[in-house]
């Protein structure tokens, strides 16, 4: 799971990235809100993390224009503004969640799953779309008619569960090279078109009637009978 985490004083940044790796987040750190509504806009992300405070543009405007720009992405709000005005306008402005510093990590981590929870839709714990289902706890890929299950590679799960989360959206490459490698990775795209090949051969295995479809000048859609 990518988060995109805004805040601008340095050592509160690198502690709170340290952490959220150390929980298997994958994390990246902008310094000032131009900057994360840039980011947040990409449609990469699986969770936002905004201070309010920050240069160039506030974490309330940084919310209030990326769902005007039809971001979904759940945002909590880390702030040290305890008013409860403030928290009434970081919800008003788009924001799901409101954490105010300082801040237990127990607590941090608690929300964050509960936004990770709502970002991807789970459903028993697993993702599904047509006769397909995605345990993301065991990395494994199950065609629920056949019965037929196979493990995935880290990243064909991130590409599936990118998919899944997603549905009845076309997948750029750049999207993905940003979200499966990293938002300043630059991936060849060819790494995409071979890890989509891998995918495409796993689908097949288990039987399933979804198709990953490439759609030229576009990019990729989840297609299937009966979806």
């Amino acid at each position: 799971m990518r988060i995109l985490l805004a805040e601008d004083e340095k050592r509160m940044a690198a502690a709170l990235a340290a952490l959220l790796e150390q929980e298997k987040y994958d994390v990246d750190h902008f310094a000032d809100g131009a900057s994360a509504l840039e980011a947040l806009e990409s449609g990469v992300y699986d969770i936002a993390v905004l201070d309010v405070m920050m240069p160039e543009m506030n974490g309330f405007d940084v919310a209030r224009h990326a769902r005007s720009s039809g971001v979904k992405t759940p945002i909590l709000m880390l702030t040290a503004k305890s008013q409860l005005d403030d928290k009434v306008t970081g919800l008003d402005c788009g924001a799901d969640d409101y954490l105010t510093k300082p801040f237990q990590t127990k607590e941090l981590l608690a929300r964050l799953r509960a936004l990770g929870r709502r970002s991807a839709s789970f459903q028993d714990g697993s993702l599904r779309y047509g006769d397909l289902c995605l345990d993301t706890a065991t990395a494994t890929l199950t065609c629920e008619p056949s019965g037929q299950s196979v493990r995935l590679s880290e990243k064909e799960l991130r590409i599936l569960e990118y998919m899944f989360s997603n549905q009845g959206q076309i997948m750029t490459r750049e999207q993905l090279a940003m979200k499966i490698w990293g938002f300043e990775d630059e991936a060849e795209y060819n790494n995409v078109e071979v890890y989509m090949s891998f995918t495409r051969k796993k689908l097949a295995f288990v039987g399933s009637k979804v198709e990953i479809k490439a759609l030229r000048g576009l990019g990729y859609e989840l297609r299937g009978k009966d979806v």
